[in-house]
């Protein structure tokens, strides 16, 4: 199978493994790689090296990779990246930067890398964390957010574009409306927000992902108590069509549902 002939039911069950195997929340992994991809594998940036399901550049990438890759099975490309992120061997940098399509490397990576974020946020701004300042962390850097968030509890109405010229350059629609208009750090911060809570696309759409993924048909490893597999199927349906990343989610505890729903696809591998 090729990375473009990936379904979006085999990328939201390497999703779930991920949120399954770090205990990071399958409600906050999905609605980020919807927001950065659209789900797709080999999503590409026009405007900078970021590719793949998280969209993570090449610096982050190896950053990450080179810290958390032994854990998940890559020691051979973490051992490989030294000192300032450098490959020795140019096809073996190719072959880690390729990892950022491979749904099951970038969902454990995406994962991670959320870990390392807000313990760090939370470090620096005395509060928890919310799934928003994680993906403000995934979008400009740690460093990128900690400016941001800082600057935005300052002064909300400061405008992101001249924060942040070069992220504004590769990322017009983000810090520019439509008409031109450069948008505030607050606006930036609710539009994202409102985005990451946006995971599912239509009920139609929830209950074909649910019959195929979950494939359940009679399986009653997923059910609990006295439930059938039918009942267990409709919860599923239900549940899909309503998922929010609400903006106080501790994305490191994740809700019942979501973690229902995480072994419920992984059961349908």
């Amino acid at each position: 199978m090729t990375i473009s002939s990936i379904s979006t039911a085999r990328v939201q069950q390497a999703i779930a493994a991920a949120s399954s195997r770090t205990g990071v929340d399958f409600g906050y992994l999905l609605g980020q790689a919807k927001l950065e991809s659209g789900l797709r594998a080999n999503a590409k940036a026009s405007g900078s090296s970021a590719t793949g399901l998280y969209q993570f550049i090449e610096s982050s990438w190896l950053s990450v990779v080179k810290k958390h890759g032994a854990e998940h099975g890559l020691g051979w490309a973490a051992d490989a990246i030294g000192a300032g992120n450098r490959v020795a061997d140019g096809g073996t940098r190719r072959a880690i930067l390729a990892l950022r399509n491979d749904p099951a490397a970038a969902s454990l990576m995406a994962a991670e890398h959320a870990s390392d974020n807000k313990a760090t946020l939370e470090a620096t701004l005395g509060r928890e964390a919310t799934g928003t300042d994680l993906y403000m962390a995934h979008f400009l850097g740690i460093g990128g957010a900690k400016k941001f968030l800082s600057k935005m509890a300052a002064n909300p109405q400061a405008s992101g574009a001249a924060l942040f010229p070069q992220a504004a350059n590769a990322n017009r629609g983000v810090f520019y409306t439509k008409a031109g208009q450069p948008r505030s750090l607050s606006q930036i911060y609710e539009r994202f927000g409102a985005k990451l809570g946006t995971v599912s696309e239509t009920a139609a759409a929830n209950r074909d992902f649910a019959t195929r993924v979950l494939g359940l048909n009679g399986d009653t490893t997923v059910v609990t108590g006295q439930e059938s597999a039918e009942d267990a199927l409709s919860w599923a349906h239900t549940t899909l069509g309503r998922i929010e990343e609400r903006p106080r989610v501790d994305v490191l505890r994740p809700t019942p549902e979501n973690a229902r729903l995480a072994y419920m696809m992984l059961a349908g591998l």
